[in-house]
């Protein structure tokens, strides 16, 4: 390989990480005895999955077949044996089953935080719509005797959540994240944001719904932990009464932009200079949100249910951690 490959720099950091984690694989061993795919490995595979926007498990053994560079990351010998599809599907669940992705995301950030990478006053948050792997003919009456036909003629039809749901996914939600757009089954992705090196410090999955994203933030915010005081910078959509009060009862300053009219922000935020460079930095975590899609694969969930499609999520944003942090020890 290359000494100045990226995937050099990233296998470092993640060989860092999965060291701290012995103890956590420890526990799987024990209540499974051990599994047919370490799951160091198979965080090492699905991390390429991520980079390389493989689409499917199957892809990603083929690509594992031939792929020296494949093989090097993930720890495979040129003649061991790639895994079946199947097979890495079945192990890959055991890491959601014991919390292991969201525990590699925290490992990473550690390092990051270990590298002062992270500022620990300065964030923002935002939300993203990620659509669900189910199709609109699937949102059928929750009652089903009053459903007719196989779903495709819905027109005139009043649809709501409250009275249909997905047969393919119950937990996505049919939802819009702006006025004129059309409704999608969809979750919303979370995302808060370092605003020193754009590092992704806390991260989410939630049904769609209208207060989901003030929620989530209020939830991502409780979650850092620490009594000092910090900023948090949003769009207009987090410009909300009794969201900007709860960030203030927990030491927080709401550098949320202003709407237009009945706007909870007043000149006691706005008159200090940090307030224009936290709505100013926000706009990095769009760049975030366009990687996880592109890249990521987070455009279209290929996952079911949401304790799935949030493995996806702290994968792709464990990931990101990973390029990025990357990039930062080049610079």
């Amino acid at each position: 390989m290359p000494q100045d490959h990226p995937l050099r720099a990233i296998r470092a950091i993640v060989e860092r990480s999965l060291a701290e984690m012995d103890s956590h694989f420890s526990t799987m061993y024990s209540s499974y005895g051990r599994p047919s795919i370490p799951p160091e490995f198979l965080l090492r595979a699905l991390l390429l999955q991520v980079f390389y926007s493989i689409r499917s498990e199957r892809q990603l053994m083929e690509q594992l077949n031939y792929n020296l560079l494949f093989r090097w990351f993930v720890g495979l010998g040129m003649d061991d044996e790639v895994w079946v599809p199947t097979v890495f599907t079945k192990n890959r669940d055991r890491l959601l089953d014991h919390g292991t992705v969201r525990e590699f995301f925290r490992s990473v950030l550690e390092q990051a935080r270990g590298q002062n990478l992270l500022s620990e006053e300065h964030f923002s948050v935002d939300g993203t719509l990620l659509e669900a792997w189910a199709s609109q003919k699937s949102f059928q009456p929750k009652d089903p005797e009053d459903r007719s036909g196989d779903g495709s003629d819905f027109r005139g039809q009043e649809r709501s959540n409250e009275t249909h749901a997905s047969v393919t996914d119950p937990d996505a939600r049919l939802y819009k994240k702006a006025p004129g757009e059309a409704s999608r089954l969809a979750y919303l992705g979370h995302v808060l944001m370092d605003n020193r090196h754009g590092l992704i410090a806390g991260e989410q999955v939630t049904t769609a719904d209208g207060t989901a994203e003030v929620d989530a933030a209020t939830q991502l915010v409780d979650d850092l932990g620490g009594n000092q005081r910090i900023t948090l910078g949003a769009d207009k959509g987090y410009d909300r009464h009794g969201f900007v009060q709860d960030l203030r009862d927990r030491n927080v300053t709401p550098h949320v932009a202003r709407k237009r009219k009945g706007s909870a922000i007043d000149a006691r935020t706005t008159r200090h200079r940090g307030y224009a460079m936290s709505i100013h930095v926000r706009r990095r975590i769009e760049s975030i949100f366009g990687w996880m899609k592109t890249v990521g694969g987070m455009r279209k969930t290929r996952f079911r249910g949401l304790e799935r499609v949030g493995l996806h999520f702290s994968l792709a944003a464990t990931a990101y951690n990973l390029v990025r942090m990357a990039r930062l020890a080049v610079a």
